[in-house]
């Protein structure tokens, strides 16, 4: 994502599958994580226009984002709460509601086929 994606307080990010291009918001979170960025941009030189930069300025790649240690360790964590995640609910219709619009989706039906799969949950066998 670059600086020229945030228009207007909205920050525009296409959708690969679908082509659409919701506006996401700016405010919370998402505000500070930005306007902290552009403090640390603005006390040292960088010429990128992308919002994550590297130490030496350049843009931020996404194998730098994520190694491979960190997505093991995701992994385990996620097998490890797995068991525990069997009597949670399922989504709510106004959270499929949001899903579908940050999916880019024209209806929350496409969001229900591909996302809600109900059936019976079972743990794993090892």
């Amino acid at each position: 994502m670059t600086e020229h994606d945030i228009i207007y307080d909205h920050l525009i990010v296409t959708q690969a599958k679908t082509q659409q291009p919701p506006r996401n918001i700016i405010a919370h979170k998402l505000e500070a994580l930005i306007d902290r960025i552009g403090a640390h941009k603005a006390t040292h030189k960088i010429v990128a226009g992308t919002l994550l930069t590297n130490t030496n300025g350049k843009r931020m790649t996404a194998a730098a984002l994520l190694p491979q240690r960190r997505t093991q360790r995701s992994r385990r964590q996620s097998r490890a709460s797995s068991s525990t995640t069997s009597g949670r609910k399922w989504l709510t219709t106004s959270a499929t509601c949001a899903a579908s619009d940050l999916l880019g989706y024209g209806s929350t039906k496409t969001t229900q086929r591909y996302y809600l799969r109900r059936g019976k949950i079972v743990g794993s066998t090892k």
